[in-house]
């Protein structure tokens, strides 16, 4: 029996976006300086998907603001942090 924490996709994109929210802001990055940083005009992605509302990252978007932020792909699915 495994002892990992499972959530809901839901929940699960949701903490996602909330990291991505928390390394963002620990680099000192606006929502639209990380937005133009993956190659979107607006923060329509970054901000519906921090909140939770509808949108959620896809794997090049998390990859590519991982390499935006300077910070490990795998912290962004960190769901005990």
């Amino acid at each position: 029996m495994s002892s990992r924490k499972t959530l809901p996709i839901e929940e699960l994109h949701f903490k996602i976006g909330q990291n991505v929210k928390k390394y963002r802001e620990e680099k000192g990055f606006t929502q639209l300086d990380l937005s133009h940083e993956i190659g979107h005009s607006t923060t329509t992605i970054i901000s519906l998907a921090e909140i939770g509302k509808r949108k959620h990252f896809n794997i090049q978007q998390l990859y590519q603001i991982s390499i935006a932020l300077d910070v490990d792909i795998c912290k962004f699915f960190e769901i005990d942090s």
